[in-house]
């Protein structure tokens, strides 16, 4: 199995409960006209998403220890 694929439909998607009913959910996506993988980064209210950000899937790990290091530098 490659690394960047997916298996697990549950690991492929996780959602981060913010204020005032908005969600921050990540999601493994497959584009409809390119057939390739894509992490989706939106911003979700009432099941609308408001906002999107797509991110090549071999980013996704620096991404994540880019915010770590974000948040340890800034004490959040």
């Amino acid at each position: 199995m490659d690394e960047d694929t997916f298996e697990d439909v549950e690991a492929a998607y996780h959602e981060i409960k913010m204020g005032g009913g908005w969600y921050l959910t990540i999601s493994l996506e497959t584009s409809e006209k390119y057939e390739k993988e894509y992490v989706e980064i939106a911003k979700e209210r009432g099941g609308q998403k408001r906002g999107r950000f797509n991110l090549n899937p071999k980013y996704a790990r620096q991404l994540g220890e880019a915010l770590i290091e974000f948040a340890d530098s800034n004490e959040l």
